[in-house]
């Protein structure tokens, strides 16, 4: 059950919204960035967007992905995102290994994230967007 499962603090790990300039355009993608000095093993990440959209409340399609090794102080690109979807809370449920430790960590980038004023680079990764960690 869940309740018996020791659900250690997260620390290490982060989750990044940016934008990568190309020769088509802006593109904007999501980022998990590994700080740590290990490997994280199984990672699953599951996203979804809520929120009100035009008056009426809107929620996006719940997407799984699954990634076997997320080496050492290493990035892996998540998936690739609307900015249309910046009007909503973007949700990302992140659960992993370290060992036989199991982490699980919520992040949420809220409709006002993506102003203006809260945009940096992110060294991490090389680009302009939103970190959360």
């Amino acid at each position: 059950m869940k309740k018996d499962i020791d659900f250690s603090p997260v620390t290490g790990v982060k989750m990044a919204i940016a934008k990568e300039e190309t020769a088509s355009g802006t593109e904007w993608g999501v980022y998990i960035i590994n700080l740590n000095m290990i490997e994280l093993k199984n990672v699953l990440i599951t996203s979804k967007g809520s929120g009100e959209l035009h008056g009426e409340m809107k929620k996006t399609s719940t997407l799984r992905h699954m990634i076997g090794e997320l080496g050492e102080q290493s990035v892996a690109k998540v998936e690739s995102i609307d900015p249309e979807v910046f009007v909503l809370n973007n949700e990302f449920w992140v659960s992993y290994y370290i060992l036989d430790q199991i982490f699980d960590k919520k992040f949420i980038f809220t409709s006002g994230s993506f102003d203006p004023g809260f945009m940096k680079m992110i060294p991490e990764i090389g680009l302009e967007g939103v970190l959360h960690a």
